[in-house]
């Protein structure tokens, strides 16, 4: 590299790493005596969902199970029953699954490098790259959406990054990351923060933004994006039939009849009391016969429910 090209990536690292210093949320798993456990949980229940609605169910997952050994020696189900709203829920299973591993085969302790992470069940290369730089201090090239997104602006000029992850995109990354850990560590933290808080996929506030005059995409007029991006449906589909029968599990103290789930408003059978509410959500959706039977099936066959006689329970 260059000398202007190093003294000028030396600039872009102050100016956001200064800027994160003044403007970053105060989050609980970025506190110093957050455990590595703490900051693995947030990492996966971080995926495709907001700060705002993981802070709350973090704070009740820690607070119960403070240490992956209290979670495994739970049936993965209470695990899916906690996980509530978040979304995604067979995220649940995998945390559970991960701390089942990190028991047997890492004495209880989260293992500390990128490698021994990809061992656990349900961490990927993001996943495990997060953790050892945000958990253990490590030089690690963390690539997530909003990171990408700071990038391909700040850097390639376009409006938004590819619509998945590239090799090129990969290569950016790591010849913008410091050289130092504990400078890698916080570039990743706030570039991070820059793309959730600022450089946001619809209406970023650029004139918030502390590299606003290195900014390629802005320099070049801010140039739509190079392709439209695609919302994902949520009513009328299989996931939102899933969702709605997962809440009937969650709220249940014991197995659900097939019947309540598949049919549509019945009377209820004795020790069913507890469901009336989600059970009433899952009716109005008024889906299909079809699809409720599908539904029903995937959660079966993805180890989210298991059948219990006529019924169906979250898994023991």
């Amino acid at each position: 590299m260059e000398p202007e090209q190093a003294e000028h990536l030396s600039q872009l690292h102050s100016r956001i790493t200064s800027w994160f210093t003044r403007n970053a949320r105060p989050l609980p798993w970025r506190e110093p005596d957050c455990s590595p456990w703490g900051v693995l949980v947030s990492e996966v229940m971080l995926q495709q969902t907001p700060v705002v609605r993981v802070l709350p169910v973090w704070q009740e997952w820690m607070q119960r199970w403070p240490e992956p050994a209290a979670l495994a020696a739970e049936p993965s189900g209470e695990a899916v029953r906690a996980w509530g709203r978040l979304g995604y829920p067979r995220r649940a299973l995998r945390l559970h699954a991960a701390a089942t591993a990190i028991v047997t085969e890492h004495g209880g302790l989260v293992p500390d490098t990128h490698a021994a992470l990809l061992t656990l069940p349900g961490v990927g290369d993001y996943t495990a790259a997060a953790v050892a730089a945000f958990a253990f201090g490590q030089r690690e090239t963390v690539v997530d959406t909003n990171i990408r997104r700071v990038h391909a602006r700040l850097v390639t000029g376009n409006a938004l990054p590819s619509q998945s992850l590239t090799a090129a995109e990969m290569r950016l990354a790591v010849s913008l990351l410091p050289d130092d850990d504990a400078g890698s560590v916080a570039w990743n933290a706030s570039v991070m923060e820059l793309g959730a808080l600022v450089c946001t996929a619809r209406n970023p506030s650029c004139e918030d933004c502390p590299v606003l005059a290195d900014c390629a995409w802005v320099r070049a007029g801010r140039p739509e994006p190079h392709y439209v991006p695609k919302g994902q449906a949520w009513h009328g589909t299989d996931r939102q039939v899933r969702g709605a029968m997962m809440a009937v599990l969650r709220e249940a103290e014991g197995p659900v009849l097939r019947d309540l789930l598949l049919a549509g408003p019945v009377d209820l059978a004795a020790g069913q009391e507890t469901v009336t509410t989600p059970l009433a959500a899952l009716h109005a959706l008024s889906a299909p016969q079809e699809q409720l039977e599908r539904a029903l099936n995937g959660l079966v066959r993805d180890g989210l429910a298991e059948l219990s006689g006529d019924g169906l329970r979250l898994p023991a």
